[in-house]
Parts: structure tokens; C-alpha cells; sequence
């Protein structure tokens, strides 16, 4: 469990606005050249491996969904660099943007969710989609060392803790109040790890 904690800590988060979302930004470095992290994030055949299996028309244009997720629009495709998507969930659309920067054979990578505030946000903040794009991270980090599947399932609830905390953290350095952010992660920690 202390390898998936220190794999958190290498997360930096932040928490934005765009208009009328609310954008929370990922951030991380990974040990694999820009083309292996871009292959992997946007392979139909890689990204079962370490996140959901997908369908769709994955081009410019297209629409993919996600078993058992959330599907969209494939709005901007430039590789190795950046793509954008809708994300389409439980009614509500959202944006999401990954972008890859690659130097001496390791990327940087930037991942914004502007996410619908709704009573959804309202009562888990940050960690209403931050948790989940946690463990999406975690998943592509112990999938790109050897490009093995990563095996399917739950971290430990300590892992869903330390992630809902980390978001409050980021929810209160963006500037809502310490005691309201604490609430929200509070609030995601017990859904996630009750």
C-alpha cells in the first residue's frame, strides 16, 4: 500500500474555474517517452490495460464510451500532445483535456476535468471526479513500466482516504474556506472508503 500512497504523492492538484466549471487539474511526471505515455492513453487496445475497455470511432469527430462510464466527442486530437474530449456522465457534459510534454525520456503530463457544478460538486467538491482521475493515474503509472495489465479492482480504503484528503488540501489552497473544504473531502473520503 505504501508504493499506491507514494504514487499519490507524486500527483500535484489544483482546483480552478472556466466559466461556469470548476476545472480540476492533475499533474504528474512518468518515467516513459511521450509517444509510449500518448500510445497508451489513446490505444483502443492498450487502454483496457489499465483503465476501461473502449468503443467508439476513436478519431477527430468520433464518439467513444468507456464500459460502464462515461462516453463523448473526441474535440481535439494532436499527438503526441493533446487531446480533448467531451465527458459525457449521468446527464451531464463535461471537458476534459490531457497534454503530454516529453524531455529526456520522461512526460509531463497535465490532465483538466471542468466539471458541470452541480449538487454532485456541491456536496463532494474536488474529489467528485479528482479521486477517480487518482486512480486513474495510479493505473496508468503501474501499467507503463512494462505495458502488463494492470490487475482490476478497489485500492485499499487508505489509498481512497488519502486521495479525498489531497483534494480537500487542493479545494482550500484554491481558495473555499478550510472547514467547507474539509467537509466536501470528508464527504468523498466516506463514499469512497466508508
Amino acid at each position: 500500500m505504501n508504493d499506491l500512497i507514494d504514487e499519490l504523492e507524486r500527483v500535484r492538484r489544483s482546483v480552478g474555474d472556466d466559466d461556469a466549471r470548476k476545472v480540476v487539474e492533475l499533474r504528474r511526471s512518468y518515467d516513459a517517452d511521450v509517444a509510449d505515455v500518448w500510445d497508451a492513453c489513446t490505444n483502443p487496445e492498450r487502454i483496457p490495460r489499465w483503465f476501461l475497455p473502449i468503443s467508439g470511432d476513436l478519431h477527430l469527430g468520433g464518439r467513444f464510451q468507456l464500459e460502464g462510464n462515461a462516453g463523448g466527442e473526441i474535440k481535439e486530437c494532436d499527438p503526441p500532445r493533446r487531446l480533448a474530449v467531451t465527458w459525457e456522465y449521468g446527464g451531464d457534459v463535461s471537458f476534459l483535456y490531457l497534454d503530454l510534454a516529453g524531455h529526456d525520456g520522461a512526460t509531463d503530463l497535465r490532465l483538466r476535468h471542468a466539471a458541470t457544478v452541480n449538487d454532485h460538486w456541491d456536496t463532494y467538491g474536488p474529489g467528485a471526479v479528482g479521486v477517480g482521475w487518482d486512480l486513474t493515474l495510479l493505473g496508468l503509472a503501474a501499467y507503463l513500466p512494462g505495458g502488463a495489465a494492470v490487475p482490476k479492482g478497489m485500492p485499499p480504503p487508505e489509498v481512497m482516504r488519502r486521495s479525498a484528503q489531497d483534494w480537500g488540501a487542493a479545494h482550500a489552497a484554491s481558495g473555499v474556506p478550510a472547514a467547507a473544504a474539509e467537509e466536501a473531502a470528508a464527504r468523498t473520503s466516506a463514499f469512497y472508503a466508508p
